[in-house]
């Protein structure tokens, strides 16, 4: 009996045994459970964190200014200025008028006053030669004292901005000779090309020849001479042309002083500037080179076809 007793006894230890050890492994897995848990949060958390802040350092361009171009240049912005014949010259920085034949050119540092005849730039073309008679032309100067003139081809003749300009013409063997610009030369004249008189091509090659390479550049030369003032026939109160002869720079703008200050006049392609409705007519002149030195004229009288000098002359440069 006692022996029973005892037996149930032991069995009883065991089984509470297997109970505190079952329950002791239950609450094992579950903490183990919830700590494999909390982990798996945090790395998950830490994951979108990281994510989040690569999304966060992409590089945003800033917004662009209205009206702002981009810097990256189209080939639209660069545009040709005078050519010559079938050489191909560098691009000129400054946008021109040329037609899409004509080729660039060195990008000269100028005044913005120039045209496409620019100082400090050399331009390749060629050279023919023509019968100038007396040295009159397009630019309605007159008869040429030493005929040492040439026309200029119609593109860089520009509605009679290359009148007066002194341009010196060289030849690859050397030869050169400076010629002013009096008239113009018509196509098929190629941009470019200069038409001298023959005085001014046998400087460079026998007459005979009638065609050769050049280069040409602008200069502005040393002169004892001053600018003189011509207004054209048939000028009055009520309408006026007025033409500038002497200057030793290529002129820009010429200005008349009105009731309302000066007044800038349209340019003709015969070298006259035109006050159609005649203010300004016999009264101040200012006359701009293409360099943005400013000569202002007074008691210049409303003396048709007189030339008058006005003692002044642009600088040298």
């Amino acid at each position: 009996m006692q022996e029973t007793r005892q037996a149930a006894r032991q069995r009883r230890r065991r089984r509470r045994l297997m109970v505190g050890t079952t329950a002791g492994l239950v609450v094992t897995g579950l903490l183990v459970c919830l700590v494999m848990t909390m982990q798996s949060d945090r790395e998950e958390d830490a994951g979108r964190a990281s994510a989040t802040a690569v999304a966060n350092s992409q590089e945003t361009p800033p917004p662009t200014s209205p009206g702002k171009k981009s810097s990256t240049p189209s080939p639209s912005a660069v545009s040709a200025s005078p050519s010559a014949g079938a050489t191909t010259p560098k691009a000129s920085a400054t946008p021109s008028a040329a037609p899409s034949s004509a080729s660039p050119r060195k990008a000269p540092a100028t005044s913005s006053l120039a045209g496409r005849i620019r100082p400090r730039s050399t331009y390749p073309g060629v050279a023919t030669v023509y019968k100038a008679g007396v040295g009159d032309g397009a630019c309605s100067y007159g008869p040429s004292g030493d005929m040492m003139i040439a026309a200029m081809n119609t593109t860089d003749y520009e509605t009679s901005k290359a009148c007066g300009a002194y341009v010196l013409a060289r030849t690859a063997n050397g030869a050169s000779v400076t010629v002013r610009i009096t008239n113009e030369c018509p196509l098929p004249c190629a941009p470019g090309q200069l038409d001298l008189s023959e005085q001014a091509f046998a400087e460079l090659a026998p007459i005979s020849t009638g065609r050769i390479a050049i280069t040409w550049s602008l200069l502005s030369p040393d002169t004892s001479g001053t600018i003189s003032i011509r207004y054209k026939n048939g000028s009055s109160p009520y309408w006026c042309g007025i033409q500038a002869i002497g200057h030793r720079n290529p002129l820009a703008r010429l200005e008349v002083r009105t009731g309302g200050g000066w007044r800038q006049l349209a340019r003709t392609d015969y070298n006259y500037f035109l006050s159609p409705d005649g203010s300004g007519c016999g009264g101040a002149i200012r006359l701009t080179d293409i360099y943005g030195e400013r000569l202002t004229v007074n008691g210049i009288a409303l003396r048709p076809e007189a030339v008058q000098p006005t003692g002044v002359q642009f600088a040298r440069h």
